[in-house]
């Protein structure tokens, strides 16, 4: 599934990228036991918005050089994380080919650095054009009508990716049916370790730019307690809060550019363990108030 971006070797990396399935498992195996990595250590990311012209601006910011800093952040921890995630709005509009070829060339410092890349859709993304350039998905998830759904194995909690991308360019999101059945099934195959649910859209109405099904999405994982965060970016905003049930929400800062002057850009450094997960806000602007901020949170029961 092309959602996956295993990690390189600068030949490797040349000749093209890999492909792998899901249900992938880290920890004690394909890298957790790797010199250097700490296997409970992940970065964050949403809203990239990277162009194929690296010197573009949007709203003023240089959306690339944003992004290399980012990286070198990451790739400056103290041991590499397990993954990256970015979650959705890869492409910096209608997510052209070209687009994606930069997203893929400005990934390939943390790819050759031996760091696994999981990507998901948002609304400026294009699956079409991301396959193009990033290897043929059509034939995978036929049940899930082409989304990029994952289930991520680690250690301590599993990690779900799903995909809200129901038009390019068009602000709001939708799981669908398939892709909430492919999500409950297996959710409840998977019940003894803390799942935290990555998706690009915030929840919402449909009318306000987030989740069109918002409603069943939580019908979905509400009950399920083992359900402990929702994550996602879409607003351009840093914000926490518990919801009714106790899941955690966590609104991702943009790597790209802020919709309200003062908010952060930048990227969350997150540790998970078997009871919670601690955040640190790392901010492109190191001098921003918010910037090292850390939250601990703790799971329900």
């Amino acid at each position: 599934m092309p959602v996956y971006l295993p990690p390189v070797s600068r030949r490797r990396f040349l000749k093209g990228l890999g492909v792998a399935s899901t249900g992938l498992l880290l920890g004690q195996g394909a890298f957790g036991a790797r010199k250097g990595t700490d296997e409970n250590s992940w970065a964050l990311l949403a809203d990239i918005h990277l162009a194929a012209d690296r010197s573009k601006l949007g709203r003023g910011i240089n959306m690339a050089q944003h992004f290399e800093i980012v990286s070198r952040e990451v790739l400056a921890l103290a041991k590499r994380p397990a993954a990256v995630f970015i979650d959705g709005d890869c492409a910096f509009n209608s997510g052209e080919t070209q687009d994606y070829a930069a997203v893929k060339e400005l990934l390939r410092a943390i790819r050759e650095d031996q760091i696994p890349v999981w990507l998901g859709m948002g609304n400026h993304d294009n699956r079409e054009r991301f396959w193009d350039v990033f290897g043929n998905g059509k034939a995978a998830h036929k049940s899930l009508e082409g989304r990029h759904a994952e289930l991520v194995r680690t250690q301590h909690v599993n990690w779900f990716i799903l995909d809200s991308l129901e038009k390019t360019l068009s602000t709001p999101g939708l799981l669908g049916e398939h892709q909430l059945q492919w999500l409950a099934k297996t959710l409840d195959e998977n019940r003894k370790k803390p799942a935290i649910v990555l998706v690009h859209h915030q929840p919402g109405t449909g009318q306000d730019g987030g989740l069109k099904d918002t409603g069943a999405f939580l019908e979905v994982i509400r009950p399920r307690t083992q359900v402990k965060a929702y994550v996602f970016g879409h607003t351009h905003t840093w914000k926490l809060w518990q919801d009714e049930s106790g899941i955690h929400l966590i609104n991702l800062p943009p790597v790209a550019y802020v919709f309200h002057e003062g908010d952060p850009s930048g990227w969350v450094h997150a540790v998970v363990r078997q009871d919670g997960m601690q955040l640190e806000l790392r901010c492109v602007d190191q001098t921003h108030k918010l910037h090292g901020q850390v939250v601990e949170l703790k799971w329900r029961v």
